[in-house]
């Protein structure tokens, strides 16, 4: 059994479709919308099949953005190297995104960096 997609809600469809693409190399499907209801959607696809739905919808917004909050808290990319995190780390923060952490090593073992993407998505850069 594999783990076929996450989906998350986001303000801003095309801009978070743009920093997907841009900074983790996802390559996006077409665009999905329901006339219907308004939802819109696109699939993210990237590196050895790993898939990300970014969808919006009328009336889909929250300011709860409590890290300790229940439920998913962040997406985690390896990137292949320390070099790569403290690279990408820096091309984020350069692009106007907030540094949570990092880079360092964490108590466990991981070399790591997270920001702050579109809709305050918590990213994971890691080895």
């Amino acid at each position: 059994m594999k783990l076929e997609h996450v989906a998350v809600y986001v303000s801003d469809l095309e801009k978070t479709r743009e920093f997907f693409e841009t900074f983790f190399e996802g390559e996006s499907g077409d665009r999905y919308h329901n006339q219907h209801t308004g939802f819109m959607s696109y699939f993210l696809n990237f590196q050895d099949g790993a898939r990300l739905e970014i969808m919006t919808k009328p009336d889909r917004y929250t300011e709860d953005r409590d890290e300790n909050r229940l439920g998913f808290v962040h997406l985690a990319f390896s990137v292949g190297s320390k070099v790569k995190v403290d690279e990408l780390t820096l091309k984020l923060k350069e692009a106007g995104f907030e540094t949570v952490s990092g880079p360092r090593t964490t108590g466990d073992g991981y070399y790591e960096s997270c920001i702050l993407g579109p809709d305050a998505i918590q990213i994971e850069i890691t080895v």
